[in-house]
């Protein structure tokens, strides 16, 4: 697979729309999008590259226009047909936020598009419970789903979002293919993530034990799951949460990284941000994204102070449960030298990385490029060490 090309770069010389366009196209093996929309909406937005609205009008256009069609659908009772449509629906509100700034607008995008995922999801998904995690004094929301046919107790995947994904996107390209091996998947939306960060203000945190912990409580009181087989899981920035996670809560019996982060938080941000002043459009987040996950967005410095927290360079030896690091060779958004360092100072004697390249079928940043080839690794190795 080229590391170049329509497929991964849509728009020439944009990185920052060209990225989320990839993540968005990426869903499509699991009916969540569909190529061809996707397709109508970014030739429209090839004429309006220059325009700051387009990104959100365009999406958020497609978003509306299936939402009515489902809505209709479900009128006439023909629900599966909805629950299609709404799918498809809230992943182009969910993309069309990504580069509305902080306020209401975005506040407003975002419970349409958890609206509708959670619309979709309900038709389609009859094994999917949607759960509520214990967590401090409050709660956390989460998918679980459960791996149908399966009686008695099963092993279960904790998976944590990246920094700009959730819960409603991995429950798919992870939860779907490991209900098929007869496991059960809770995606849930951590400190930061998704419908946490959206709609209830809870922002990231460096000690993700404490909500990694909650999870685990979670799941392990429930009577489906066995609780001394529960992996933990976190893709792209949840590599650095899984790896925290690993470190300090032991009852997990395995973790993996879905690419590696973070080494130096702070140092990968102040080069982003370093960036972003020469030209906004050569990285793969917006200038107040990851502001906004640390809940400075409207001041860089001390997102970036509270980032020095977040590295994993002091705990990485003490995970000692078996860790599995998934990372791409020609990865643009985390450099692959930060998968290998992470690998030297794992404590597990268990521990083994996978880097994949153009020849195994998908080089970009968490697979994303073709997530089933990531996903499938993963789950054979889930499979062979717990």
């Amino acid at each position: 697979m080229p590391t170049s090309g329509p497929w991964i770069e849509h728009f020439p010389g944009n990185m920052v729309w060209s990225n989320a366009c990839l993540v968005t196209k990426g869903m499509a093996p699991y009916g969540a999008v569909a190529l061809g929309e996707i397709d109508e909406i970014c030739e429209r937005l090839r004429r309006r590259e220059g325009e700051y609205d387009a990104w959100e009008q365009e999406w958020c256009a497609m978003g509306a226009r299936l939402e009515k069609i489902a809505e209709q659908a479900a009128a006439a009772g023909r629900q599966m047909t909805a629950g299609n449509y709404y799918l498809r629906a809230g992943m182009y509100y969910f993309t069309g936020e990504r580069f509305v700034y902080p306020g209401d607008r975005k506040r407003e995008i975002g419970r349409k598009a958890l609206a509708c995922q959670r619309a979709g999801l309900k038709r389609r998904y009859p094994n999917l419970e949607f759960v509520e995690v214990p967590y401090e004094n409050t709660t956390l929301p989460a998918l679980f789903m459960k791996a149908p046919g399966v009686s008695g107790r099963a092993p279960t995947v904790v998976v944590f979002d990246g920094m700009d994904n959730c819960k409603e996107m991995s429950v798919l390209f992870n939860g779907l293919e490991f209900a098929a091996r007869g496991w059960h998947t809770l995606a849930i939306d951590g400190p930061g993530q998704g419908e946490s960060l959206r709609l209830r203000g809870l922002y990231a945190r460096h000690d993700y034990e404490v909500p990694g912990r909650a999870a685990y409580d979670f799941v392990a009181s429930r009577p489906d799951v066995d609780p001394a087989k529960v992996v933990v899981m976190g893709y792209s920035f949840g590599g650095y949460y899984a790896g925290r996670v690993a470190a300090f809560e032991q009852r997990y019996v395995a973790g993996v990284a879905f690419a590696a982060l973070h080494w130096d938080l702070a140092g990968w941000q102040s080069e982003i941000k370093r960036r972003h002043e020469i030209d906004p459009k050569n990285t793969a987040q917006s200038a107040f994204h990851f502001r906004w996950v640390m809940g400075h967005y409207d001041d860089a410095d001390a997102a970036i102070e509270k980032a020095r927290k977040f590295s994993l360079a002091d705990v990485a030896q003490r995970i000692t449960m078996p860790f599995l690091i998934v990372h791409a060779a020609d990865d643009k958004v985390v450099p692959v030298a930060s998968a290998h360092k992470l690998f030297d100072a794992i404590g597990s004697k268990r521990k083994h990385l996978k880097i994949f390249t153009a020849e195994d079928g998908g080089t970009y940043h968490a697979q994303v490029d073709n997530r089933q080839v990531g996903v499938d690794y993963i789950a054979d190795w889930i499979a062979a060490n717990i």
